[in-house]
């Protein structure tokens, strides 16, 4: 833990990126495998916003089909299959099935839509599209009897942050989650920011170039923290979902086509639930304080029981939760048309140092947004090394096929491991499930159990290696386990949490005096 606790060490750095969620840590991650001295913060918890209130999908965008986004989906489809290599624990094929409604689109525009789909992309791993038809057994409601079937992937994107920020550390990035920039001055050639931690403890640093990837935050960070005029207003679109009882066997999801022309997914969570989402609106408050409105359960529930046999309620509902999509502002007049694509520009005055913020963007495409980040900044930095992460394993995904394989590998060499628990580390940490599991002879080594498998043993590890600090950080974005454990179990984590927290304050403080 070490790593919270100390200021930077690096007198300057090459390159300060502020914003931890999926694109700053993209571009952090990029920058310091290429040689670059990189400094990454977050005012909170690493994808403690937009980047993990997303769909949970890794997708080439079908529905961007009719909005001409070409280039966009063409790169996305691309990177699905670069992700499935690079992360297999974090990111798996799922196939959807979008029932056919003839009212709505005609069906040789679905057809069309989606040969495009299976072959703008180099597509080696994923199944391509087919029609189907639905029997007696089918959750659908009888009128909806036949459809259409393609791939797309499921990722755990929080994590997806994670191991991205982890990677980022492990090439020599110093990583700091709950550090806000409170300002940053361009002066000489260099950046000076100054810096605030959660205990209020100021320090400040001094880089040769700036990236803005704040997200929802991005024109008001150049505009209040920068004092400069953003290059692009910003729209904010919310996006809410819903965790209900699963709603029917099987492990595919479904595309459910609404009157107004959108979709809502139905897919497959955590074995026991069904995440249902998204909506589309404009926010005008606080990306902080975004939360799911009366009128989108609504709206949502509605949409799913127009399609399925069994009826939802509120009542229902296990669990929900909204973020906001910063988009660029292309003026659409509708959220559901505004591009999905990304901006990047790039300030420059004079002799000032360079200042790089980001307007948009898609978790799917966070790769090629950060190559496309350094291409921009390339000219500051000569001694840059090439691209690099195309085929580099995230942590995690070395030296592993599929969660499956890697899930009985260690219960093999571990007899008494519950196998729930080995799906679950080898679904989260991959590879370095291996880590967890050095020095542990058995159940009793793991320490307090506070719940559905989570033990003291798995928690210093998540705060060791992973900035976790909270409870919440744990089950909500570390794992999902916060849909599994009570409040008696959040409450002793809690606990112990700010337990070890003070126990290592006090040792941090002996060392100092001694």
């Amino acid at each position: 833990m070490q790593h919270k606790l100390l200021a930077p060490v690096a007198e300057v750095y090459d390159l300060a990126v502020i914003g931890a969620g999926i694109n700053g840590v993209g571009i952090a991650a990029d920058a310091a495998g290429r040689g670059l001295a990189v400094f990454l913060c977050e005012q909170g918890d690493l994808a403690q916003h937009t980047s993990s209130a997303s769909s949970k999908l890794v997708h080439g965008g079908l529905r961007y089909l009719e909005h001409y986004e070409l280039r966009l989906v063409r790169e996305a489809l691309a990177e699905r299959e670069v992700l499935l290599a690079k992360a297999p624990h974090l990111v798996t094929p799922l196939r959807f099935i979008l029932p056919y409604r003839p009212h709505l689109r005609p069906s040789w525009l679905i057809r069309t839509g989606l040969f495009l789909y299976d072959h703008l992309g180099k597509r080696e791993r994923l199944a391509a599209s087919r029609s189907l038809r639905f029997g007696a057994d089918s959750p659908l409601k009888p009128e909806l009897d036949h459809g259409f079937e393609y791939s797309d992937c499921w990722v755990d994107d929080a994590r997806l942050v994670v191991v991205n920020a982890i990677a980022a550390r492990e090439h020599g990035a110093h990583v700091h989650s709950r550090t806000r920039c409170v300002s940053a001055r361009s002066s000489k050639g260099l950046w000076h920011l100054h810096l605030e931690r959660a205990d209020g403890s100021r320090y400040s640093i001094r880089a040769r170039a700036l990236v803005n990837a704040t997200g929802p935050w991005v024109a008001q960070f150049i505009e209040d923290d920068l004092r400069l005029s953003s290059p692009h207003g910003i729209r904010l679109i919310q996006g809410s979902h819903l965790i209900v009882p699963r709603l029917y066997d099987g492990e595919h999801a479904y595309v459910l086509q609404n009157r107004d022309r959108r979709v809502v997914f139905v897919i497959p969570y955590l074995d026991r639930f069904s995440l249902i989402g998204t909506t589309d609106r404009e926010y005008h408050g606080d990306p902080a304080q975004v939360r799911v409105t009366e009128q989108e359960i609504d709206y949502l529930l509605a949409v799913v029981n127009e399609h399925f046999k069994r009826p939802l309620q509120r009542t229902d509902i296990c669990h929900s939760y909204a973020g906001v999509r910063p988009l660029c502002d292309d003026e659409s007049s509708e959220p559901a048309a505004i591009t999905r694509d990304y901006t990047l520009e790039l300030s420059r005055q004079a002799h000032d140092a360079p200042l790089l913020s980001v307007f948009g963007g898609k978790l799917t495409t966070y790769r090629k947004l950060a190559e496309a980040a350094l291409a921009e900044l390339a000219p500051w930095f000569p001694h840059m090394q090439p691209a690099w992460t195309r085929h580099a394993p995230l942590p995690g995904g070395e030296d592993m096929r599929n969660v499956r394989e890697l899930t009985e590998a260690l219960c093999l060499s571990h007899a008494w491991l519950d196998e729930r628990l080995a799906e679950r580390w080898a679904s989260s940490y991959g590879s370095r499930s291996w880590l967890l599991l050095k020095g542990v002879d058995g159940v009793q080594d793991l320490g307090e159990h506070f719940g559905a498998g989570l033990h003291a043993h798995e928690v210093d590890y998540l705060m060791a290696e992973e900035w976790a600090q909270t409870a919440e950080d744990i089950l909500w974005r570390r794992s999902k386990l916060g849909l599994s454990i009570d409040r008696s179990g959040r409450d002793r984590l809690q606990h112990y949490l700010d337990s070890q927290t003070a126990a290592h304050l006090v040792s941090f403080d002996q060392s100092l005096r001694a």
